[in-house]
């Protein structure tokens, strides 16, 4: 699998790759990353449905919003290019907008789908995202080595290769914004859990140690059509590492959301 950089369109500030035709479907990457992180699952969703994969604001080819966004921010703005209920798929921080968007815009989604989300922080792993987020200053480009370490270990697998050159290339200021959102928020309250009306899949990998498996299970089980899945040898970057499994899925969750 290679993940080139693929053509865009626009809508104001968000840029997005759109694909294949059919019932719309939404993908929103983690922080740092850019559309093609979804490559294996824009080709094989495209098959029978129009795809449109985000570059999330102050990424990728989308602008990025001036002084201090907040989630909502983020959500909002994908929100204008979901002129049909859609399925809306994320991961990481994408997870946080999906679920963002499941509970405030209940019209706009037919299905949510939260891969590698979080939700309860241990005291560590707070501490460990805030530390890193006071680092980032939006001039320089933050070393990606420790994150892709810990993403992919220390071979020069594609998908490290890929995920590399987008983390030293995106807007330092972006990537900082997303950031601090994504260390500020502990995944979705109780209450937005409770509000999500449409089905939702809540997905992690075994070897996940900060999205983890009882993290998704503890969502699932507020959402009121909440399902979790542990994908086994996975972690992080299972969009990209274990995509044959995570497509299965994502089919199998697709066709339950459209019966």
């Amino acid at each position: 699998m290679t993940w080139t950089i693929q053509p865009r369109s626009k809508s104001g500030d968000l840029a997005y790759v759109e694909t294949g035709s059919g019932p719309l479907v939404v993908l929103i990457h983690g922080v740092g990353l850019r559309a093609e992180a979804w490559g294996a699952q824009i080709d094989g969703l495209a098959r029978s449905h129009r795809v449109c994969a985000v570059d999330m604001l102050g990424h990728g080819e989308s602008a990025r919003l001036c002084g201090n966004p907040a989630l909502a921010d983020y959500s909002d703005a994908i929100a204008e290019i979901i002129t049909e209920p859609a399925l809306v798929i994320g991961h990481s921080f994408g997870a946080m907008i999906a679920l963002d968007m499941a509970a405030r815009m209940p019209e706009k989604l037919r299905g949510a789908a939260a891969l590698n989300g979080i939700y309860r922080r241990s005291p560590e792993a707070k501490q460990a995202v805030a530390t890193r987020a006071n680092s980032l200053d939006g001039r320089t480009v933050a070393d990606p080595t420790p994150t892709l370490d810990r993403w992919f270990g220390n071979d020069a697998t594609p998908a490290r290769i890929a995920c590399e050159h987008w983390l030293r290339v995106v807007d330092p200021a972006g990537y900082r914004d997303a950031y601090r959102v994504f260390a500020t928020e502990d995944g979705p309250t109780d209450a937005a859990l409770r509000a999500i009306k449409c089905p939702s899949l809540f997905l992690t990998g075994a070897q996940e140690p900060n999205s983890t498996p009882a993290m998704s299970d503890q969502m699932a089980a507020l959402a009121p059509f909440g399902q979790s899945i542990t994908l086994a040898g996975a972690a992080h970057m299972m969009p990209m590492t274990h995509a044959s499994e995570v497509n299965a899925i994502l089919d199998r969750f697709n066709q339950e959301v459209r019966q």
